[in-house]
């Protein structure tokens, strides 16, 4: 070999050691960045990939408390959860889906691009269709066979399943959609089943078994879960349970991945709440209230019933209720609602009130039901001048006549030899301007000015019930606390909570005030006896005569108060409350009733008898009590003198 070949060939073999060390070196250069790669996406990038694996894999399941029930004082059921399903869907999602099945079984089927084109739309509208019109057939056709058909028509036909609802929806340009709700679940699972797409969603359906009956005051709570109204709002906390959670992980066709489960915490389900109430006379007084409406042409009544020693609320109505059962809209429509107008409606009681300036001339030692005093037609006070409802001379009214025949006059006379100062005392003692203290929400204190502000005729207006107003219950309160022997107690609805473990939550006791002694309670509740007394002479005869229950002693007291008129500001002559708040038995009372009409128009009873007065309701819903819990029958008592002659 010459020396030319010898350099060509080492100048070949130069070339390829070069060409070898940048292949080396590239090399090595592409190793130095995927392994600086890797290290930078396992240690910068790795715990957030890794959270984000763990997410995609991770379901978060969570269990459903349940929500406590409400029951009355026997343990009946006024509100109770029942579990549905709500058939859900995407829209946007499942027509894309029978899109492409539509495409994909047409292909098998050997059709063209062209045809298949063609045909797509109309055969997923063909399903959709299928979808809307299969899905209330089902539905319905499980009410039929589980007995559960509404009798009501008119109440079928507004919760009916529409096939036209269901087919608009599953054409909404939406990816979540509530097809039905409060389906039962067997039949959820079968069409979530049959049909791709629909989902079978978890819901909690509450129940109100009673209707209207006492809907003012369990309330009801929101398509969420949420108390709204009534009880159901203000004690949405403790009817509330705790949702509990668990998390798994899944495979990519969705499968759960054993050994996965974690962080499980369970459901604690909402604690029951037992009310004072007494459903079936709720029952009677609600209709009872609804007969005196419509026979009275009224606006509206209300009543509260009372436990004359324990403040308890037995029964607390007034008309016009919504049925959370039935249609809400068409309802509050034709102006039902669900507020609770004995505790958020104040109006001016009228000659109710009286019973307060009577107990405390009693209590002070200034009058006692025999003392004759000479009532003229009129007095002026401050520059008010104040009349009796009929027109007399001066007339020897005893106290008990004074009251039993609702003599305004009479009362101021009282009202003077006790003072401003001192009567204002009384007030505050029975809770007036006060909130009763009661477990429910929006309750109104009233109105009553502070004794800073009364003007001259302030004190011509308070003692014969009208410059303040008064709640349904605040009324039946006064009362209950004369009842009570003298003490007042704050009024209560909640007669126990139980929680989820069975175990009673104890209640806060409810306070009580001394207004009276025991004797001024007495002699008070005794006198207005005088109220039913009847004489054919009509000299002792009481405003609420006539409506006495034979064998049984009865204290109460009328009243037909003002309204103001809004045009003039001044009272009106023709729009009235009436009211009446009494005691059964007066001898040893048992019960406190309380009733109000707003405007009645003639009697409460069939046909506009009874009077305009609320007495012969009173008399209504005493008997019944009396009946109900087979009260012996009173001794016999003298009748009071109310005019000497």
């Amino acid at each position: 070999m010459n020396n030319s070949s010898t350099r060509v060939a080492e100048s070949q073999k130069a070339v390829t050691r070069r060409r070898s060390r940048l292949i080396a070196a590239a090399f090595l250069a592409a190793a130095t960045l995927l392994v600086g790669r890797l290290a930078w996406v396992q240690i910068a990038w790795g715990p957030e990939l890794q959270q984000q694996a763990e997410a995609q894999r991770a379901r978060v399941y969570v269990e459903p408390a349940r929500r406590g029930d409400i029951v009355d004082r026997a343990g009946n059921q006024l509100a109770y959860t029942m579990q549905a399903r709500s058939l859900t869907v995407s829209p946007v999602l499942l027509r894309k889906e029978l899109r492409e099945q539509q495409e994909l079984q047409m292909s098998v089927d050997g059709l063209s691009r062209e045809a298949i084109d063609a045909q797509v739309d109309a055969r997923v509208e063909d399903v959709l269709r299928t979808m809307a019109n299969e899905i209330p057939k089902m539905i319905e056709g499980a009410h039929a066979v589980n007995g559960a058909q509404d009798e009501d028509g008119e109440k079928a036909r507004e919760n009916r399943v529409s096939s036209k609802d269901i087919l608009d929806k599953l054409h909404a340009d939406s990816n979540y959609e509530v097809l039905v709700r409060n389906v039962d679940p067997d039949v959820a699972a079968e069409v979530a089943k049959d049909f791709h797409g629909v989902a079978a969603d978890h819901q909690d359906i509450r129940q109100y078994p009673n209707g209207a009956v006492g809907e003012n005051i369990v309330g009801k709570v929101s398509m969420d879960g949420q108390g709204q109204f009534g009880l159901e709002a203000s004690s949405d906390s403790v009817l509330t349970g705790i949702n509990g959670r668990s998390t798994e992980d899944v495979s990519a066709d969705g499968q759960s991945i054993p050994g996965t489960l974690r962080d499980a915490v369970p459901a604690v389900d909402g604690s029951h709440v037992k009310l004072t109430i007494d459903v079936d006379l709720q029952t009677f007084v609600q209709r009872t209230l609804e007969q005196a409406k419509a026979n009275s042409l009224a606006k509206d009544a209300e009543a509260v019933v009372l436990d004359a020693h324990t403040g308890e609320v037995l029964a607390m109505a007034n008309t016009g209720t919504v049925d959370p059962n039935g249609n809400l809209e068409k309802q509050l429509a034709q102006g039902r609602s669900f507020d609770n107008y004995a505790i958020s409606h104040p109006y001016e009681p009228g000659s109710v009130a009286k019973i307060i300036t009577a107990a405390a001339a009693i209590e002070e030692g200034l009058t006692n039901p025999q003392e004759v005093h000479q009532v003229p037609g009129s007095i002026d006070m401050a520059g008010v001048t104040v009349k009796d409802a009929w027109v007399h001379d001066v007339a020897p009214y005893t106290t008990a006549g004074i009251f039993g025949k609702s003599s305004n006059v009479g009362t101021l006379q009282l009202a003077q030899r006790i003072g401003e100062e001192k009567f204002a005392e009384y007030l505050d003692r029975f809770g007036i301007g006060q909130t009763t203290g009661i477990e429910l929400p929006n309750e109104s204190p009233g109105l009553l000015p502070v004794v800073e502000q009364w003007s001259g005729g302030t004190f011509a207006n308070l003692p014969i019930g009208q410059g303040m107003s008064w709640t349904t219950l605040q009324m039946a309160s006064v009362y209950q606390a004369l009842a009570n022997g003298g003490e007042r107690v704050e009024p209560r609805i909640i007669s126990e909570v139980v929680g989820p473990d069975g175990q009673e939550v104890p209640a806060e006791p409810a306070k009580r005030t001394r207004v009276v002694s025991e004797e001024t309670a007495r002699t008070t509740v005794d006198m207005f006896r005088s109220t039913f007394q009847q004489d054919p002479m009509g000299v002792n005869s009481g405003t609420a005569q006539g409506n006495g229950i034979e064998g049984y002693q009865l204290s109460g007291k009328t009243g037909t108060a003002q309204k103001v008129n809004l045009e003039t500001g001044a009272y009106s002559q023709s729009q009235f409350w009436i009211t009446f708040a009494g005691i059964a038995p007066a001898d040893d009372p048992r019960f406190v009733v309380a009733v109000m009409l707003d405007e009645p128009q003639r009697g409460p009873l069939e046909g506009g008898a009874g009077g305009q007065s609320a007495a012969p309701v009173f008399r209504e819903i005493s008997s019944w009590l009396i009946n109900r819990e087979n009260i012996a029958q009173s001794p016999p008592a003298e009748p009071f003198v109310l005019e000497q002659r």
